[in-house]
């Protein structure tokens, strides 16, 4: 439980860093959760993200998870962590020493939660959703790891049900 939570948030950090990418650096952190199931990931953004961003994102962050970076933590200064270009999240109030968390050259953010040791750890990721919950704050709902094998297995059930359904191949 406490590894496919931290499979979780592992994600959460190269999927801010691939939407900053893809949608621009307007993008920032609102709020997110994770748990041991699925991941949700609340960020600044003013419309609906396309299909096309979608997969793109997804393709960035799957890149990420394959090259198997090692999940790095450094401790320093606050002053340090900005310096080195640490992202962190507006309005917090952090110490003067803080955690640094880094994945390849692809994200470094200052966090303190639990990580994977290696972006390979993550295995898969695939968003399922994506919304919006406010003015200007857009929401995506996503699967890492074991979720997300099991989402796909579902997916394909639903498909060969269909299939079977209309008389059909998929």
């Amino acid at each position: 439980r406490r590894q496919a939570t931290a499979v979780h948030h592992s994600v959460t950090h190269l999927l801010h860093a691939a939407l900053r990418q893809v949608l621009g650096e307007h993008v920032a952190q609102k709020g997110s959760q994770v748990g041991p199931d699925r991941l949700r990931f609340d960020f600044s953004h003013f419309e609906p993200i396309s299909t096309v961003a979608i997969r793109r994102v997804e393709e960035l962050v799957n890149r990420q998870i394959r090259q198997n970076h090692e999940i790095g933590t450094r401790l320093m200064s606050i002053d340090d962590a900005k310096h080195s270009g640490a992202m962190a999240l507006f309005g917090e109030k952090y110490d003067e020493e803080v955690r640094v968390v880094g994945m390849g050259d692809f994200s470094t953010e200052l966090c303190g939660g639990t990580h994977a040791k290696r972006t390979g750890d993550i295995g898969f990721f695939k968003i399922i959703a994506e919304s919006g919950v406010a003015a200007g704050i857009r929401r995506i709902e996503a699967v890492a790891g074991e979720s997300a094998i099991n989402y796909m297995h579902q997916i394909g059930e639903q498909i060969d049900e269909t299939a079977s359904l209309i008389k059909g191949d998929q």
